[in-house]
């Protein structure tokens, strides 16, 4: 089954209503979503973004620190246990994203970034490559997961994208949008997750 609210991107049919959560206009939310603040809203959808990519870098064996407090476009530091920072451990860090309304196309999905996220994340002058991880969330918040006695689903994918080889936009005000354009072929996964750590993307940094 796919939705068109992804453009296509599979997904498998929902069993919440066998599993105490209703289908989406099957009645009332059951009492704990009705009060619960903020059910649903961009605050939870951001939430669970960040939660993804975490359990992704936790199935990837990856020590992930979050950052408290993002003044810096950072959201994420992954690393290989070991020294930080060394070359044999080596980091990445990521600014994540959620939305719930993709602008999806035959072979990149259209994000609107704000100015100051993308100047955080342009250009060379950096000491750990940074990338944009950017999650696609169902607009149904009883879809974003499932669970069963046998498994545990959650949709519906995140994309990464690189943005070293571009520059910042140095005369532009820290206000307004630029569209960046993720790869749907950048599909984050546990192995994609480690090809990130590659020497490629350290080499496209200038360090002082």
């Amino acid at each position: 089954m796919t939705d068109s609210r992804t453009g296509g991107i599979p997904q498998q049919p929902s069993h919440s209503a066998q599993n105490g959560a209703p289908l989406p206009g099957s009645g009332p939310a059951p009492e704990w979503a009705a009060g619960s603040t903020g059910f649903g809203d961009n605050g939870h959808r951001g939430d669970f973004g960040e939660t993804f990519i975490r359990m992704l870098a936790a199935a990837a064996n990856l020590d992930a620190s979050r950052r408290e407090r993002d003044r810096v476009g950072i959201d994420w530091q992954l690393g290989h246990p070991g020294r930080a920072g060394t070359r044999r451990f080596p980091a990445i860090e990521a600014q994540v994203k959620c939305t719930s309304s993709p602008d999806i196309h035959e072979e990149h999905i259209r994000y609107p970034l704000k100015v100051k996220n993308y100047n955080w994340l342009a250009g060379r002058d950096y000491e750990i490559p940074r990338f944009l991880f950017l999650v696609l969330a169902p607009s149904d918040p009883f879809e974003w997961s499932d669970a069963t006695q046998d498994r545990l689903l959650v949709r519906h994918a995140a994309f990464w994208i690189c943005l070293h080889s571009h520059d910042p936009l140095e005369n532009r005000p820290n206000t307004g949008t630029r569209t960046v354009h993720v790869p749907r072929a950048n599909l984050l996964t546990v192995g994609s997750l480690h090809d990130l750590f590659a020497e490629d993307y350290r080499d496209m940094l200038v360090v002082t």
